[in-house]
């Protein structure tokens, strides 16, 4: 399923940069800030391609042992994604209905 959503991201943003804003480790941990942007060409989460710029951002944390990436946990701002694509309305259409 991570596969998928990440080939599915890349096709639909295919200019897609992810430059890591911060990065802290502790312990067995290591813990990334990033910013995701790019240009929606191609058909994401069911929604057609709007040609925009979007923005989004999210935290990463990975559990190390020997060296190795063993378990992954994202977070990511879809909501403002989905927004921006315009699959749903923003919090300021919300508020002039």
């Amino acid at each position: 399923m991570h596969r998928q959503f990440g080939l599915g991201t890349f096709s639909a943003f295919p200019d897609i940069k992810r430059p890591v804003e911060d990065l802290v480790a502790a312990g067995d941990k290591v813990v990334a800030r990033w910013t995701s942007f790019g240009t929606h060409s191609g058909e994401f989460m069911g929604v057609p391609a709007t040609g925009r710029f979007l923005r989004t951002s999210g935290i990463t944390i990975f559990r190390l042992e020997d060296g190795k990436i063993v378990e992954e946990w994202s977070e990511s701002d879809m909501l403002g994604m989905l927004q921006q694509v315009g699959a749903i309305p923003g919090a300021g259409a919300a508020a002039e209905a």
